[in-house]
C-alpha cells in the first residue's frame, strides 16, 4: 500500500485539530499542575474560592475542549481511513489475492494514525510558547501567589506519546475491519452493502436533482457532520472570543478566534472537497445532460447549506450555556467577574460573516464544478 502525496496532504485536518486539542490541553492541565505548588500557600475565604475557581475552570476547559477535538480527530482518521480504502479497492483487492491477509494489509495504515503525531508535537509545543503569557495574566492582581511555569515530562507522554499510540492501533484495526470486503467487490469496485428495497420505491418518485440531494447527505453522513462541525466551531469560538476579552484577557480572546477559525476553514474545506471529488461522474453527466453549472451546485452542496446553519445554532447555544456556567458557577461569589448575558450583538456580526464566509466558499467552488469535463472523468 503506498500513501500518495495527496493522500498525505488530506491527512492535515487531524494534525490541524490535534494541534488545536493538544495545545488548549498543554496550557490548562500543565497550569493546574503548576497550581498545587502554591496549595499550602492558599488562605480560607477568597483566595481560596478564586484557587478553586481557577482549577475547576482549568478542568472544565480541558474535558470539554480536548475531549471534542479529540472525538473529531478519531471520527476524521476513520474517514480518510474508508476513504482511502473506497478509492483503492482495485490495488488492495489485487494484494489481498496474491494472498496477503487482512492484518498484513491493515498494518500499513498506522500511517494514517502516525499523523496524530505531528500535530501532538506542534500542539504542545505551541502551548508551551503560549504559556508565559497565559501565566502572566493569571498572575496579575496579587490575589493568590504567583503560579510559576515548570515543564511537566508526564505531559509529553499524555499529549503526544499515548495519542499517537492509541490512534496508531486504532487505524490498524479499523482498516482490518473494513478489508472483510471479498476480493471480487474490491476488484470490480462493488459496494458490500445491505439494498433498501423500501428506500428506493421512497425515492423513484423523487426527480433527479431530489434524489441526488437527498443522496448525497444520505451517503456521506460523515461529511454532513464536518459540515454542522465546521459551523458549529465558527459559530461558538467567534462568539465567544468578544465575551473572553472582558472575561479573561484580549489573549484568550484572539486564541479563541483563531482556533476556531482555524478548525473551521480546515473541516468545512475538507468536507466540500470531498463531496465534489466523489461525485464528478455525477457532475460530467449532469453537464453533459444539459444542467446549468447553479443547478450542479445546489444539487450537490446545497444540500448542505440547511445543515451549516444547524450547527451555526448549536455553536451559538453551546458557547451562552458553557459562558453561563463559568460565570454563574465556577466563578460564583467572586469579586470582579461580570455578569454575563447573551450577546446579540456578537451574535448578528458572526452570522453575517458566517452567511458571507460560507458563500464565497461556494462560490469558489461552484467554479471548480465548471471545470469538470466528460473527457477528465473518462480518461481516469
Amino acid at each position: 500500500m503506498v500513501v500518495g502525496i495527496k493522500d498525505a496532504f488530506k491527512l492535515m485536518g487531524i494534525v490541524i485539530v490535534s494541534l488545536c486539542a493538544v495545545l488548549v490541553c498543554t496550557i490548562f492541565l500543565n497550569y493546574q499542575l503548576d497550581m498545587s505548588q502554591i496549595e499550602n500557600q492558599i488562605q480560607p475565604g477568597p483566595q481560596q474560592m478564586l484557587y478553586d475557581a481557577q482549577k475547576s475552570t482549568a478542568n472544565m476547559v480541558t474535558v470539554l475542549s480536548g475531549g471534542c477535538l479529540l472525538a473529531t480527530s478519531v471520527i476524521m482518521m476513520i474517514f480518510y481511513i474508508k476513504h482511502y480504502i473506497d478509492t483503492h479497492k482495485k490495488e488492495l483487492g489485487i494484494l489481498k489475492a496474491l494472498g496477503c491477509s487482512r492484518m498484513q494489509i491493515a498494518i500499513n495504515f498506522w500511517v494514517f494514525g502516525s499523523s496524530i503525531f505531528l500535530g501532538t508535537a506542534l500542539g504542545f509545543g505551541g502551548g508551551y510558547l503560549l504559556a508565559p503569557m497565559f501565566y502572566t495574566f493569571n498572575n496579575e492582581g496579587d490575589l493568590i501567589p504567583d503560579v510559576e511555569l515548570t515543564f511537566h515530562p508526564e505531559l509529553v507522554v499524555y499529549m503526544v506519546v499515548l495519542p499517537t499510540l492509541a490512534f496508531g492501533i486504532l487505524a490498524i484495526l479499523y482498516a482490518c475491519r473494513k478489508l472483510k470486503t471479498p476480493v471480487n467487490h474490491l476488484l470490480n469496485d462493488l459496494p458490500h452493502e445491505k439494498s433498501r428495497k423500501h428506500s428506493r420505491d421512497k425515492e423513484s418518485s423523487k426527480s433527479f436533482l431530489a434524489d441526488l440531494k437527498s443522496s448525497a447527505l444520505r451517503s456521506h453522513k460523515t461529511l454532513t457532520f464536518f459540515v454542522i462541525f465546521a459551523s458549529f466551531c465558527f459559530s461558538a469560538m467567534t462568539q465567544m472570543s468578544f465575551s473572553m476579552d472582558e472575561l479573561a484577557s484580549k489573549m484568550m480572546s484572539i486564541m479563541v478566534m483563531m482556533i476556531g477559525l482555524t478548525l473551521a476553514f480546515t473541516t468545512l474545506y475538507m468536507a466540500i472537497t470531498t463531496v465534489i471529488s466523489g461525485n464528478k461522474k455525477s457532475i460530467a453527466i449532469m453537464r453533459t445532460f444539459g444542467y446549468s453549472q447553479k443547478e450542479c451546485t445546489g444539487a450537490l452542496l446545497g444540500c448542505y447549506r440547511p445543515m451549516a446553519y444547524l450547527g451555526f445554532v448549536i455553536g451559538t447555544i453551546y458557547q451562552y450555556a458553557l459562558l453561563k456556567i463559568a460565570v454563574d458557577v465556577v466563578f460564583a461569589g467572586m469579586e470582579g467577574v461580570p455578569e454575563y448575558s447573551f450577546d446579540w450583538t456578537a451574535f448578528f456580526i458572526s452570522l453575517a460573516v458566517f452567511a458571507v464566509f460560507y458563500d464565497i466558499l461556494m462560490y469558489v467552488y461552484s467554479k471548480k464544478i465548471k471545470k469538470i469535463s466528460v473527457k477528465e472523468i473518462m480518461m481516469e
